[in-house]
């Protein structure tokens, strides 16, 4: 790079995007980079405070900037990634799908302790939409050793990329609402209303819901009888705490289910429960789900959709993060729960 006072630089091209920021109104590109200075620019160049520019004089052995963020973002992006040309020297990484975002946090850190390369993420396993910008990354400097990005390149063909995708399956999901008093009809039942709608949104379809009462051989019957009409996941709702009458998590076991975890660091969500039947999930619901807006559902009903394996260690993780703040305007998931 060679550094040139503005008055001098007109016909010269300039090396980089000049930030032009309007307080409270505008942040971006005032002069792109490549643009050929002319005469009119130098007063709008002052007022940016640019008394002096940067102009393009690289060697053999340096990146610029924008070249650099390219090869980083293609380095780093995996299944289901997209990434965007450079604005000011920024490469923007963006979700090609609904679904789960995964993060190598271990191979994140590496990259982020090399010298004069920065990449910023979501955090792992955020729920993301489609177009969502899910990671970023560029270059401290101007121009960067071709040497280092390269290392970069070699150790995610070594390990894989860091940042990826598992998009949403659209699932067969089955509902079972336990509790004599619902099955009675003394009072309503409002899955559909707490619960239901979200399986929808998730774009999975809700194929059959059976009411029953707090009884182990019933529970145990509707479990076999959505997994025998093609169920691929099955919720339960309800009867998992310590009450006498609670026989939801021995309903499932009778059924031949495998539970692997009941109890949940999650608040709301501690009397959680997960099982497998032939490899079906069984994703038990604590009563919780009826009154909070967002519980442990929200955490672990994606990733069930995204085919992650769900295991004890996994669901013990989330206690770190796992109390909800109960915060008059939910924003979830763009809030620590769950993080």
């Amino acid at each position: 790079m060679k550094k040139v006072k503005v008055e001098d630089a007109v016909g010269m091209v300039l090396a980089h995007d000049l930030t032009r920021i309007v307080p409270g109104e505008f942040k971006g590109p005032g002069f792109k980079k490549g643009h050929v200075v002319r005469k009119e620019d130098i007063p709008e160049l002052m007022k940016m405070g640019k008394n002096h520019i940067f102009i393009l004089d690289l060697s053999d052995t340096h990146l610029h900037e924008n070249d650099a963020a390219l090869r980083i973002a293609e380095a780093m992006c995996g299944e289901n990634i997209r990434w965007t040309e450079p604005s000011e020297g920024k490469s923007a990484m963006i979700s090609n799908a609904n679904g789960l975002l995964k993060i190598n946090t271990h191979d994140l850190l590496r990259v982020n302790k090399m010298d004069n390369i920065i990449v910023s993420t979501l955090k792992n396993n955020f729920p993301c939409q489609k177009d969502q910008t899910v990671a970023a990354t560029r270059i401290i400097p101007l121009t960067i050793e071709r040497e280092k990005i390269e290392n970069l390149e070699s150790m995610t063909r070594e390990t894989g990329p860091i940042i990826r995708i598992l998009p949403y399956r659209t699932m067969k999901v089955g509902a079972i609402i336990t509790g004599t008093e619902v099955y009675k009809g003394l009072i309503k039942d409002e899955f559909d209303e707490f619960v239901g709608y979200k399986v929808r949104e998730y774009g999975s379809e809700l194929l059959k819901k059976i009411l029953v009462p707090d009884d182990i051989e019933a529970i145990s019957e509707a479990i076999r009888e959505l997994r025998d009409l093609g169920c691929d996941v099955i919720l339960t709702t309800g009867g998992l705490s310590v009450d006498p009458d609670d026989v939801t998590r021995l309903g499932v076991q009778q059924s031949g289910a495998d539970i692997i975890v009941y109890g949940s660091p999650i608040l709301p969500g501690a009397m959680f429960l997960y099982a497998l039947l032939d490899g079906m999930p069984i994703v038990g619901l604590p009563a919780c789900v009826y009154y909070h807006h967002i519980t442990i559902f929200d955490l672990v009903f994606p990733r069930v959709l995204a085919g992650d394996e769900i295991t004890r260690d996994k669901i013990a993780e989330l206690g770190h993060g796992g109390m909800c703040m109960n915060c008059d305007v939910c924003r979830y998931p763009v809030c620590p729960f769950g993080k």
